[in-house]
């Protein structure tokens, strides 16, 4: 039980700014967590579904550059996903996706420490069913980890996509979330009370994203906030996904993943707490820093800390 688990989408981003294709790249929320833990030396299986075909290979090489391993059965679709991204004057994206979301039967991997998903792999149908799933299976011996990173392009019914988000935050030990994100999911209340319901709900710690503002954490002991760090924005593409990793990371660091370790994580302190905050904020500073989703490896990540 060294390994995390990574269940999602996989899809090839094409990216352009004022009418101008300026690049095309990896993409896919869960695909940027699973390839930023491989970078940062974690050990990853990423069960996903895409094509064999010309896109498809080309996230396959990605991957294996980060070292991480395509779970068994996850090239059966017709096409490979794809997204077209449109950046906004302040380097925000924008997204239009055309994607194909199905899952079968259960991963051929060694029990893994950590199962993390998120994003369209959570909403879209019949795939997010079989992710719901998998993650009641696994937690018998993993930490599952969430986050909703909410496409709206794809969500066919608001209410439907709402529910099953509010079952998986349920599900998981952290779950990791946007200040854009919880204005879609719940308008009527700020981010800080729909942390503290979600944490009520069954989380050990829910995090909150705040652009330029930072972030804050909510857990048993209390509440932490740490500022953004000061960078020139390239863009935005992978930043909440850095993060995400930047939190999995330092929990994994202080030995706390696993179901064996859930009391513990439960009992995580606001100083360490603080502590993983800041290599989540760091890792996001370094991605924002840099053209597309492109998330530091552990050097990049030691020197920033």
């Amino acid at each position: 039980m060294s390994r995390a688990l990574v269940i999602g989408e996989a899809l090839i981003d094409t990216v352009s700014r004022d009418g101008t294709i300026i690049g095309e790249h990896v993409g896919g929320s869960p695909l940027n967590v699973a390839v930023g833990l491989g970078r940062l030396g974690r050990g990853v299986d990423f069960l996903t579904h895409i094509a064999d075909d010309d896109g498809g290979r080309h996230i396959i090489d990605y991957l294996e550059s980060a070292g991480v391993q395509l779970v068994s059965g996850s090239t059966s679709a017709r096409r490979t996903p794809t997204a077209a991204a449109v950046l906004d004057a302040s380097g925000s994206a924008h997204y239009t996706f055309d994607i194909d979301w199905q899952l079968s039967g259960t991963p051929e991997v060694a029990t893994p420490l950590l199962v993390h998903t998120g994003s369209i792999a959570a909403v879209l149908e019949p795939g997010c069913r079989a992710t719901a799933a998998l993650l009641d299976a696994y937690r018998m011996s993993a930490t599952i980890t969430f986050d909703p990173n909410v496409r709206p392009d794809v969500v066919h019914d608001d209410d439907t996509a709402r529910g099953r988000i509010d079952r998986l935050v349920e599900r998981a030990d952290l779950v990791k979330t946007s200040r854009e994100d919880l204005r879609w999911i719940d308008p009527r209340h700020t981010p800080e009370q729909i942390a503290r319901a979600w944490l009520e709900a069954g989380p050990s710690i829910v995090v909150v994203t705040l652009g330029e503002q930072g972030a804050f954490a909510v857990c048993r002991a209390g509440s932490v906030s740490v500022p953004a760090r000061p960078v020139q924005v390239v863009d935005t593409v992978g930043a909440g996904d850095a993060f995400m990793t930047g939190l999995i990371d330092g929990l994994w660091s202080l030995d706390l993943l696993g179901a064996d370790h859930r009391q513990a994580l439960a009992a995580i302190d606001t100083g360490a707490l603080e502590g993983v905050l800041q290599i989540a904020t760091t890792a996001s500073a370094l991605t924002v820093a840099r053209v597309g989703a492109d998330l530091p490896d552990r050097a990049a990540l030691s020197a920033g800390t």
